[in-house]
């Protein structure tokens, strides 16, 4: 049996007068789970037409046992007790989505599997006390796998990883070279077994996507979400059609790199910038080309007592059917987000923001997601 939350949904769809203040007082219609449960009202989202319900926003968990992009090359029991903090955190914030794959710190790639982390970390905390936690994990489309049998036989493997029976959400992580029908009808033979709760697809263009929900759709399978690189910095899925066609056929957009891995936060200058692979794409030039915008979002979180991060999770929040999952590394990182909750920016601060961004080009984004 998966371990499921219950909630609903909440977007910025329904505005009040522009330039007020909005906060987690306001109150959308009530939403119902597939199973009746009413949804407590702004403190879950829906995954598109699924009935699953998870938090507004998740943790991602990339970094989790990775050693080639994150954690300078390197894993320790430090850095492992800093990602179990985050995980803690978490949950002791009230975010309880968790979003990993199987080929995050898997094989070349890192010093342990984030889904064996995060089955980990799920245990010992059910060992403490009851818990519910949404779990999403992603399909690998190697070019060495064929047909829906490859589908089902992975999510075989990260269901024993994650130490669960089904998980909320299984998503094809990036389109495949081939084969992407046979991946699909395997999400459906998934989704049919009851392996999984929901079905997603991630770097998907507009296309894909339209061609994934009406292939699911002959199957009775609704296609929850599709998982693309959006940030105020990176606004590719506004521009290629991805969000709108999103919100069209009521698809949830799950946001990855939402603080554009730490380039948001603040936490980057020119004479400090981030190490590893991610200074070969957030320079000093970069950096100092971002810092007007940066000092734009410090003074308008100011006004709510709210940091850099919080206010561009917030800002993504604001976009509706959007579901960010910035990266925790640590119990501090997680707490930080937990703080984009609850409150709103009001739709002049949205599009002043906006307005700004344009003035940033953006980094190169996943090649994928122009097939």
């Amino acid at each position: 049996m998966a371990l499921q939350v219950a909630g609903g949904a909440g977007c910025c769809g329904c505005l009040p007068l522009l330039g007020q203040r909005r906060t987690a007082g306001f109150r959308p219609p009530r939403a119902v789970t597939s199973e009746g449960a009413a949804v407590e009202d702004g403190s879950k989202a829906m995954l598109g037409a699924s009935g699953v319900a998870v938090t507004k926003l998740g943790i991602g968990a990339w970094s989790w046992g990775d050693t080639t992009y994150w954690n300078d090359f390197q894993w320790d029991d430090r850095k492992l007790k800093d990602a179990k903090g985050a995980f803690d955190a978490s949950v002791d914030s009230g975010i309880t989505f968790f979003d990993t794959a199987e080929v995050y710190g898997a094989g070349v790639s890192g010093a342990i599997n984030s889904e064996s982390l995060l089955g980990r970390f799920i245990k010992e905390r059910q060992e403490k006390e009851k818990v519910d936690v949404a779990i999403a994990t992603k399909f690998a489309a190697l070019p060495w796998r064929f047909g829906r049998g490859s589908v089902i036989s992975a999510l075989k493997g990260s269901l024993s990883r994650l130490g669960v029976s089904s998980v909320e959400s299984y998503q094809l992580h990036w389109p495949g070279i081939w084969g992407n029908e046979g991946y699909l009808d395997g999400l459906a033979d998934a989704y049919e077994q009851g392996l999984v709760k929901s079905v997603g697809v991630s770097n998907y263009s507009e296309k894909r996507l339209r061609d994934a929900h009406d292939r699911l759709k002959k199957r009775g399978v609704p296609l929850a979400s599709n998982q693309v690189n959006y940030s105020l910095i990176y606004r590719n899925p506004e521009e290629n059609g991805v969000k709108a066609a999103c919100d069209e056929l009521g698809i949830t957009l799950i946001a990855y790199s939402p603080i554009a891995q730490g380039a948001l936060t603040g936490k980057y200058t020119p004479a400090n910038p981030p190490t590893g692979p991610r200074g070969r794409i957030y320079t000093s030039d970069f950096l100092s080309k971002l810092q007007p915008l940066i000092n734009k979002i410090r003074e308008i979180g100011g006004s709510y007592d709210k940091t850099p991060t919080q206010v561009v999770l917030n800002w993504l929040i604001c976009q509706g059917n959007v579901v960010p999952i910035p990266g925790a590394k640590n119990a501090e990182q997680a707490r930080e987000f937990a703080g984009a909750l609850g409150w709103l920016l009001t739709e002049q601060e949205v599009e002043e923001l906006r307005s700004m961004a344009r003035e940033v080009k953006p980094v190169m984004g996943f090649p994928v997601e122009k097939l």
